[in-house]
């Protein structure tokens, strides 16, 4: 029978609300105590129903996509493996390819059984817990952890499974008994921790096992409070994830909790989080915050433990994004410590001062800088974001800052032009486009197609060219979304060199929020509301070339060194990420200028960089990153803990040599607490541009582009 489709949207939704009246009475009884089964019913079908008609890749409701959205839903059940059994996944695994059929007939057995299974061994754990915390350790021993968890499997048995938390409760004994000597004997001149107890039996070791014991226990218990909406929530999630990284299911929250998701602000340090396969991952940190100003916090750092000043860390792996944001937030002046995980494998003990976003570091900033080699002057712009009001009650937006920022730059009579992209994980495109146009005359900026395969460009009609002179433009991994888009365009033009990491961040995808209330129609229903809302991706950005920015992101015409080379950080990287495609070019005209010289300038800047010291520094630690990451095999001797966190703090300190290239001063290290009043008062000073990039390579190596593009 044929439907028209406002007609079959209510037919289906009539035939739902039918499914849930036949519901034996008996059953609802059983579930009422935990949430309305009708409602969690109502959710997936509608979620469905959404994610099916408006995905822009509008893939199919198959075993493919149920296999994608069960590996999702598994590893944020038990991303670390360490409490299923093998033969706990082999009984979910029976749903693996049943996901897109439950979804539709409104079936809840996968997330249910799920969490009573992840229950039953999570207390099995805290006896385990118990035991072992009260046998000795001993530090002495010679033997390992794999730390990486997709190098294991899951255990096959109890006693398996006693012996990983074993190993795992013995590292964290260690680390945190390192932690505690640092605290208060701290190191000698040579970065040696003395004296060290190696029979395991002093206050100290003592103090690390109850403190350990306290945040495991503490860890536990969170996790079994969680509810059954709760795994129904992460189940929908996973299935929304499925479809891209960047589509997502968000339910019901607090206004406060809405607006972190919305506006991307935490209040207190400033950083866009996401709950992924059982961790708190950094998505953005925003310009102005606290987290910006203390500088060692950066997109793609896993949080591991969150502490109040030097109260005890609380673990928040396997924690609600809700539960973890609570944690982190709080008054302005007070300090939150982070333990983080880097892409490098790092661990590092953060701590920030919560505050506000000064706005005014947010915005546009340029400076003009004379290279004492040429004698010539060079303006540089930094563009932290692009941001603009939509409220209209400020009427700031980074297209009119940027404008003001290249006319004062233009009395400084410069001879070239450096903007700043690193670190810009996007905006407002309006303003990409905008920006773009300060620099080219008239023209197509971007390409945005939509679900329908409706294509439709983005142009610049402003006439006037703002800035005409040479232009260099500095990207990192983390130059993301709009930025692509500005540094795509200038580079199709031939208008710009764009300098700097092996790639951009490679977000090409555009997403819309839906509010799942609002789809539904039949009387009746509005008790089962709020349902939350759906984070969709509904369009794609293509370059003026036709190339798209997805995955791959931008290719710099000059590729740097990067301390994040051969790690894996970036759109591609991630589950699900949609492929990198094309569609037909715009109509625009390429210039040459740089393309006639861009060998020789490659060239030269080529031996540039392997004479510098810092730029050597900085592959060095990359290389040792790399090394780092691929070592997964973590010793559980004492001796070696206290060799490896050594050889960390001295690698640490040569990466804070080099703060500007960063976006850290050198006092904004770990330590950086423990220096006297002097040092901190030296620190609070607040810089100028000018000498906030006075030992930045990328800017230098940017000048030294532009010297050499004069000089041809």
């Amino acid at each position: 029978m044929f439907f028209p489709a406002k007609m079959k949207s209510k037919f289906q939704l009539l035939v739902l609300v039918l499914l849930l009246l036949l519901i034996p009475f008996s059953a609802l009884a059983l579930e009422a105590e935990s949430f309305d089964t009708n409602r969690a019913r109502l959710l997936g079908h509608i979620l469905h129903q959404q994610l099916s008609s408006k995905h822009y890749s509008q893939f199919a409701t198959d075993d493919t996509l149920s296999h994608k959205a069960f590996d999702l839903y598994l590893e944020q059940l038990d991303s670390q493996k360490r409490f299923l059994l093998q033969e706990d996944v082999d009984t979910l695994r029976k749903y693996r390819s049943e996901i897109d059929d439950a979804i539709r007939r409104g079936r809840l057995d996968l997330p249910l059984t799920g969490r009573e299974i992840l229950d039953r061994r999570i207390a099995e754990v805290q006896t385990l817990v118990d035991e072992l915390l009260a046998e000795k350790i001993d530090p002495t021993l010679t033997e390992t952890i794999e730390t990486d968890p997709d190098k294991y499997t899951f255990v096959k048995n109890e006693q398996e499974l006693r012996e990983r938390w074993r190993k795992i409760l013995k590292l964290q004994i260690l680390s945190r008994y390192v932690s505690l000597r640092e605290d208060e004997i701290g190191v000698d001149d040579n970065g040696e921790l003395l004296p060290v107890d190696e029979t395991g039996d002093g206050e100290l070791f003592v103090q690390a096992v109850e403190k350990i014991g306290k945040s495991t226990r503490n860890m536990l218990s969170r996790m079994l409070e969680e509810t059954e909406q709760d795994h129904y929530d992460r189940y929908l999630n996973a299935i929304s994830r499925a479809y891209d990284p960047h589509t997502n299911y968000l339910p019901p929250m607090s206004k406060e909790d809405f607006d972190i998701q919305m506006s991307g602000t935490l209040e207190g340090i400033g950083a866009t989080l996401r709950e992924e396969d059982g961790y708190i991952k950094v998505v953005r940190i925003i310009p102005g915050s606290a987290a910006s100003r203390q500088g060692q916090l950066e997109a793609d750092d896993i949080i591991l433990k969150v502490a109040e000043g030097e109260d005890e860390p609380v673990d928040i792996t396997d924690t609600r994004i809700r539960d973890a944001v609570a944690l982190i937030r709080g008054k302005k002046g007070t300090e939150v410590r982070l333990t983080v995980k880097k892409q490098d494998g790092r661990q590092l003990i953060i701590p920030i001062i919560r505050d506000v976003v000064v706005i005014e570091e947010s915005f546009v900033k340029g400076t003009a800088v004379v290279d004492e080699k040429s004698g010539k002057t060079f303006g540089y712009i930094k563009i932290p974001s692009f941001y603009r009001d939509f409220t209209g009650k400020t009427g700031n937006n980074c297209t009119d800052d940027m404008r003001a920022e290249l006319e004062k730059l233009k009395k400084e009579k410069i001879a070239g032009l450096i903007v700043d992209l690193r670190n810009n994980g996007g905006g407002a495109l309006a303003d990409a486009v905008s920006i773009t146009g300060l620099f080219i005359k008239t023209g197509p900026v971007v390409q945005v197609r939509d679900t329908q395969g409706n294509i439709q460009v983005k142009r610049d009609t402003d006439s006037s060219v703002v800035y005409d002179g040479p232009l260099v433009v500095l990207v990192n991994r983390f130059s993301a979304s709009a930025s692509e888009i500005v540094a795509g365009a200038l580079q199709d033009y031939g208008r710009a060199l764009i300098v700097g990491d092996e790639h951009t961040h490679g977000k090409g995808t555009v997403q819309a929020m839906l509010d799942l209330d609002s789809y539904v129609k039949l009387k009746g229903m509005g008790k089962y509301l709020p349902l939350g809302a759906s984070k969709i991706t509904i369009q794609k950005f293509y370059r003026i070339s036709g190339e798209s920015t997805q995955e791959k992101g931008v290719t710099p015409d000059i590729i740097l060194p990067s301390r994040l080379d051969g790690l894996e950080s970036g759109e591609k990287y991630l589950d699900n990420a949609l492929p990198w495609d094309h569609i037909a070019a715009s109509d625009y005209k390429h210039s040459d200028k740089f393309d006639q010289r861009l060998d020789l300038l490659r060239q030269e800047s080529h031996e540039r960089v392997a004479a510098s010291e810092d730029f050597q520094d900085i592959a060095t630690a990359a290389a040792s990153a790399t090394e780092r990451r691929e070592q997964t095999l973590q010793s559980l001797k004492l001796e070696d803990i206290l060799s490896e966190r050594k050889s960390l703090r001295a690698e640490e300190d040569k990466l804070l040599a080099h703060g500007g290239m960063m976006g850290m001063d050198e006092d904004k290290g770990a330590d950086a607490e423990k220096k006297d009043d002097a040092d901190k008062d030296k620190k609070d000073e607040k810089k100028t541009l000018a000498e906030e990039i006075a030992d930045d390579p990328y800017v230098e190596e940017g000048i030294y582009l532009l010297d050499d593009y004069l000089a041809r």
